[in-house]
């Protein structure tokens, strides 16, 4: 047997028992990811002049609806493993908190609930966006953490001090010889704290608005999450023998770039309001 000391080891459990009631860490990560978001997308809502707390009520409809489109995405591009043959089913296709929500179902779903929000509260979808990008990159670093816990989404194998330690009960068929493999939860992780600089630090130096710091955000983690997805070996749905999580985010990084540029030529600098009927107000002609 091989000397695992120095290597990362992975949770023996991750799910602890308070009575009758399961606690999960793959949950707890993610509720933990969504209150800091919540925080840090209210503080940069009010620099932009927006109502404190706002942010929270939207989030009572950006969540439930990145949650439900988190899991049809990852549902969808990874149908066989549900519904194909020997699939586990359609209540295993439900149980989120085993693991699988896609991003881009979330930022899509979340959108959309945020968008609601926005329209009952004649608020402009693109400010708010711009407040909240930071915030969903940090989140995202704590959420990865979940998948620490529940020993899955790793890569390949590695002996690299950083190395990852698997239980063989999750190690992938053919992979059941390896002990550690690369911690792409880490990888990722580590990468959405830098993207949230980034993207902090754009939007303070170059007054970004009209949705380019969200497009900056998509785009640039889109570019880390690439280079993940070729180091990843759990099972995935492929397109010419490569994962569709690839081919995403190479397209989706491709539409934000595309929304950043045409953004920037077509409505420089950033909102004089964050509400709409201001916003439509201001781009009215002036009677003369």
């Amino acid at each position: 047997m091989s000397d695992l000391t120095g290597f990362i080891p992975s949770p023996s459990s991750g799910v602890w028992e308070l009575g009758p009631i399961p606690v999960r860490a793959y949950a707890l990560c993610i509720l933990t990811g969504i209150v800091v978001a919540v925080w840090i997308g209210n503080r940069r809502w009010v620099q932009r002049g927006g109502a404190s707390g706002f942010i929270t009520d939207a989030a009572l409809w950006a969540v439930p609806f990145g949650i439900v489109g988190a899991r049809l995405y990852h549902v969808t591009t990874d149908y066989s493993t549900y519904f194909g043959p020997n699939g586990l089913g359609f209540v295993a296709a439900l149980k989120i908190w085993q693991g699988g929500l896609g991003i881009w179902g979330a930022v899509a779903g979340g959108a959309l609930g945020a968008w609601i929000a926005c329209r009952r509260a004649g608020v402009l979808l693109p400010p708010l966006a711009d407040a909240i990008a930071p915030g969903i990159a940090v989140a995202q670093a704590i959420g990865r953490w979940g998948n620490w816990f529940n020993q899955e989404l790793f890569g390949s194998p590695t002996t690299l001090p950083w190395g990852l330690e698997i239980n063989p009960a999750n190690r992938p068929r053919g992979y059941e010889q390896f002990a550690t493999f690369h911690p792409t939860f880490l990888y990722e992780s580590a990468w959405c704290l830098l993207v949230a600089f980034i993207v902090w630090w754009a939007d303070k130096r170059f007054n970004l608005g009209h949705g380019r710091v969200f497009a900056l955000y998509v785009a640039t983690y889109c570019v880390g999450r690439l280079v993940f997805e070729l180091v990843r070996i759990d099972n995935a749905t492929l397109i010419f023998g490569v994962r569709v999580n690839v081919f995403t985010s190479i397209l989706v990084a491709a539409g934000a770039v595309t929304y950043f540029v045409v953004s920037a030529k077509k409505r420089p600098g950033r909102e004089s309001s964050v509400y709409r009927d201001a916003d439509e107000k201001e781009s009215e002609p002036v009677p003369v």
